[in-house]
Parts: structure tokens; sequence; C-alpha cells
């Protein structure tokens, strides 16, 4: 099972175990990390510096052979914490970081610095050829069954081009439930995968039982996308909250957005909004469930500890 993400990270498996929004934790990438994948956690899941800084404490102290860590960085202009983010893992140290929605160019030069990989989220050739320029060390090539923020090529099509026209590795991010399908990414050519939502319901996860259980008793076919969360399609569990809220933008949003001046300051409300609702709905029991998840919950059937969830997708 041996793939080039396993010689760039130093793991027995080519697996990362996706940043996700709230979900991810230390106890979830200690986890990874003695299961032999690598482990990500968005820098947005901690409030202040200090908090983020003794994570990075916590998992350098965890850290076991065969097992990296890293962070994720939102890299545009609706985080106003990123310089500051970015300057703390070049400060602490960590094995690499994931860059999403913006230009990661600073990111590259800072990290590469103090020998910290940088891997880039892409959705498709163009993006992926600016960063490859840029100095990325590995494309994250996110397709059209990722949870989150997805893109819109799927997995098969978008690692075939990636590796055709990119020189750097391609790691897949979307549509991985189960060993066949790591599998399959694996033989389209991908270097390693990115595994996400199969991690949800996992025991270690900081989310709530109700957030775990919907990704048990929901499927491929309950996930939809919507606008309502960052401004930026996102895909959901469509809840009955999901169904009565809708998952367009509003008509003022839609005007204002069309406007070159207004439409950044619109997302950055949009962003802030959509976050805390989606952090209530993770962490407090409420009738407001606004659940992201991909269609890979479709294979997620119980509630697992993070090493019998690698177990599965590995053996």
């Amino acid at each position: 099972m041996s793939a080039q993400l396993s010689q760039l990270l130093n793991i027995k498996y080519p697996i990362i175990q996706a940043p996700m929004f709230l979900v991810s934790n230390t106890a979830m990438v200690i986890e990874a990390m003695k299961g032999g994948i690598a482990g990500c956690i968005p820098a947005l899941n901690y409030r202040t510096l200090p908090e983020l800084k003794a994570a990075i404490h916590e998992l350098k102290a965890a850290k076991v052979a065969g097992g990296s860590f890293g962070f994720n960085l939102i890299v545009n202009k609706s985080n106003i914490k990123y310089k500051e983010q970015l300057r703390v893992l070049c400060e602490e140290g960590c094995d690499f970081i994931i860059t999403s929605l913006g230009s990661p160019e600073e990111t590259i030069i800072q990290s590469h610095k103090v020998g910290i990989k940088v891997f880039c989220d892409v959705t498709d050739l163009k993006f992926a050829q600016k960063v490859e320029a840029l100095g990325a060390d590995a494309i994250i090539a996110v397709n059209n069954e990722a949870g989150g923020h997805r893109g819109d090529i799927s997995p098969k099509t978008l690692i075939e081009l990636l590796k055709k026209h990119c020189s750097i590795p391609v790691i897949s991010a979307g549509g991985v439930g189960t060993k066949e399908d790591f599998d399959a990414m694996l033989g389209y050519g991908a270097d390693g995968v990115s595994i996400g939502s199969p991690f949800i319901a996992s025991t270690e996860a900081g989310v709530t039982d109700d957030y775990k259980h919907a990704c048990v008793d929901y499927g491929a076919k309950d996930i939809v996308m919507t606008q309502r969360i960052s401004g930026t399609p996102c895909t959901v569990i469509n809840t009955p909250y999901v169904q009565k809220i809708g998952t367009k933008e509003s008509w003022l949003e839609s005007v204002l957005n069309k406007n070159k001046t207004l439409k950044k300051w619109v997302k950055m409300v949009r962003f802030s909004i959509g976050m805390k609702a989606t952090e209530k709905a993770a962490k407090e029991a409420t009738y407001k469930t606004v659940w992201v998840a991909g269609p890979s919950i479709e294979h997620t059937k119980e509630i697992l500890p993070v090493k019998k969830v690698i177990q599965n997708l590995t053996t």
C-alpha cells in the first residue's frame, strides 16, 4: 500500500486524516499517528493563539514513528487570523500545512524556511499548476465527492488530469469510505488520499452524539450543497432544518455579490454567521442542525474508535 505520500510524510499508509472544521482535534490526530497515518486539524478550530500552541505541543509530545501531523490554514481574506496562525505554526513546528481557499504563496515561502511541507487544495488543473509553480510540495485534489468545499470534477478524471500535467504528488480528497474506494484512488494514479467524513462518527471526534449518529443514519443521497455557511458552496446533511432554511444565498446577498467592492465584505459576514451556526450544531444540542459531511458517510454504519476506522480503510 506504499505510495509517494508514505515517503513524503514517513507514514505507514498514504492517508491523511482530513482537517474538518470543529470536528478534528488532538485526540483524533494522536490516534491517527498511532495508526500509521497523518492527521490534520484546521487552525481555526482554536479560538486563540495560545490554544493553537498548546495543541502543537501536545501533538509533538505524542508523535510516534510512522505518523505525522499538520494544520490547515484558510488563506483568503475572510480569515483575519491567518497571518498570526501561520507565524505560530512556523515558530512551533509541524510536519505539513494544508492551504485552502486562497493563494498559498506566503504560506509556502514562510513554511519552507523552517522545513514545513505545504500541500494545497485545488479543484482544477489551472490552480494546480499555479501552486506547483509557487513551490507547493503536493496537491490535494478535491473532487466532486468530497465533503465540505468540494470540486466539480470526478475523482478519476481529476487524478488523471493532474498526474498528466503536474510533477508533484497528487493526493486525492473525496469519495473514500471503504478500502475498495481507497484502492481505486491509488489505481487511478493518486499518490495518497485525504479522508474526512468517515472519521466524524469516531469515538474521539469532539462533536455531539447527534452529529455522529447523523453520519450513521443518513447516507450519500442525503448530502446537499448549501451557500448559507461560508458563502462558498459546501456539502451538508439534508436535515429538516436545512430543508427549512434552504440552501441558496438570499436575494440581498445575490445582489451584493455582484458588486466587486462589496462582495468581499458580504462573504466575510456570511462566513462569520455560517461558522457560528455550524459550531452551535456541532457542539450543542440544538434544532438548528447544520452538519457538514460528504457522501462517503454512506459507509458509516456505527460509531467507532479512530483506530478501527483506519483498520477498515486499510485491511
